[in-house]
């Protein structure tokens, strides 16, 4: 989930868990000496690897999101074919999501990270290798973003699987590294709308495409040398990797059976597949185009960009110190709206850029606090053994609308233009956003109404 933590009162198990695991922490430092404190060490070189190899990796797709519609825009193409583009480089979520957990869940969590970095990693360069070379038409543009997008999905969920088993070798708690992942994609955010900004308008579309490919090679690097290739036997020892159960498509229909049958996921799902919906149509197909029709191209594309990045990243460390004290509901519905709402209205209403960056920040803000509740929510509800497809159909059905939504934006600003579309996105991601407020099953959030905990391995 858009990708998609906590509250009050008597400790909840998993407060109680969180703080044996602290003590665990604590432990380990002491015997750094020993075999103990050497793995120890060990997991937390290879937990440190797998956030920097999530950052890195995010760094490119944040890259290729700039670069893609700006060459588009140089062959002169309309605010359709930007939208077909983006809708190209999301669609993959939806195949890649489901059945590439199942294998993530099979072939091993650290080959899965390492494949798929390799695999957007040539696709990405093949793009300016044909363009310099023989050409590159549109069509062979959205056939490479698609095979760049098809195991990027998985790759992400190999990496979040992979945060329990060494998580509990590392002796951290759980929901410092999901507080630690997160960060680090908003940090890519951060770091690659900066950087993807100043090199489109420095060497061109092309030139930042050649660096994009070099981020994924490193990652695959970072996983290759620093996460250990037993990685996939730790995760047997603390239940996630399981002995499996039958065919590809048993496992398939067994994790599609848990997201069906859980109220809450399917809330979940519901609400972020609409909000992702929208998050398309404005940041892949509308907000380029009123960035290089209002605000002088993409470097104010990528101060934008760079703004909510920022802002989302020093919201998730501030989330961390008063998650305990706030109810998940209430925040995951006031942040999500203010991390829409706001910040659309201001695009539409034909703000001035100080206004419209100041929009943004809030946005940002708001916005760090969503990915911790939601992944923390998922590893508490979703059994260990079955993380690696239930996250990928999660993710699938979240992002289910986003090739819809880019194809949307493109269409509104050709027929409606710029204003209109952006207030009907402010509209309806308020509505949205506010209906965990309604009670039923999104009560379910709250951590003494969870029915499962991080650790159990069955529902």
């Amino acid at each position: 989930m858009s990708e998609n933590s906590p509250p009050t009162g008597t400790p909840a198990p998993d407060e109680r868990h969180a703080r044996v695991d602290a003590a665990k922490s604590d432990t380990s430092d002491e015997g750094g000496d020993g075999e103990a404190g050497s793995s120890s060490r060990a997991a937390r070189t290879a937990l440190w690897a797998v956030v920097a190899a999530h950052a890195i990796s995010q760094t490119g797709n944040v890259v290729t999101a700039f670069a893609v519609p700006f060459y588009v825009l140089a062959l002169g193409g309309s605010g359709v074919e930007i939208g077909v583009a983006a809708a190209f480089a999301t669609a993959p979520v939806i195949i890649g999501g489901p059945l590439g957990g199942v294998v993530v869940d099979r072939v091993g969590h650290r080959r899965a990270a390492i494949v798929a970095d390799v695999v957007s990693g040539a696709s990405v360069v093949a793009m300016p290798v044909l363009a310099l070379t023989v050409g590159l038409p549109f069509w062979a543009l959205l056939a490479l973003v698609f095979v760049g997008g098809l195991l990027d999905t998985p790759g992400q969920t190999a990496r979040r699987v992979m945060l329990p088993g060494l998580t509990e070798r590392a002796g951290v708690r759980i929901e410092r590294s999901v507080g630690l992942l997160d960060g680090s994609e908003r940090f890519a955010k951060l770091v690659g709308a900066s950087l993807a900004g100043l090199l489109v308008a420095a060497v061109g579309p092309i030139g930042a495409l050649f660096v994009n490919a070099a981020t994924f090679a490193v990652s695959a690097v970072l996983t290759w040398a620093l996460v250990p290739r037993d990685v996939k036997a730790a995760e047997a020892n603390t239940g996630i990797g399981g002995a499996r159960r039958g065919s590809f498509w048993a496992d398939l229909a067994e994790g599609a059976r848990f997201v069906v049958r859980d109220p809450l996921m399917r809330l979940l799902v519901g609400l972020v597949l609409i909000t992702n919906l929208l998050d398309a149509a404005r940041g892949s197909t509308l907000l380029p185009l009123y960035a290089n029709d209002r605000l002088g191209g993409a470097a104010a594309l990528g101060l934008l960009v760079a703004t909510m990045g920022g802002c989302a990243l020093l919201g998730n460390v501030a989330f961390g110190f008063i998650a305990h004290r706030v109810p998940r509901r209430v925040t995951f519905a006031v942040c999500f709206t203010l991390a829409g709402g706001p910040s659309s209205l201001a695009f539409a209403l034909g703000a001035p850029l100080p206004v419209l960056v100041a929009a943004t920040a809030l946005a940002g803000l708001a916005a760090g606090s969503l990915n911790p509740i939601l992944a923390t929510v998922e590893l508490e509800r979703v059994p260990e053994h079955m993380r690696g497809r239930v996250f990928g159909l999660i993710n699938a059905g979240a992002w289910a609308g986003v090739p819809f939504g880019a194809l949307l934006g493109g269409l509104a600003a050709d027929t409606i233009g710029l204003a209109f579309a952006f207030g009907i996105v402010a509209a309806a991601y308020v509505v949205t956003t506010l209906t965990p407020l309604t009670g039923g099953s999104w009560r379910l959030m709250e951590r003494n109404k969870s029915a499962h905990h991080v650790g159990n391995d069955r529902p």
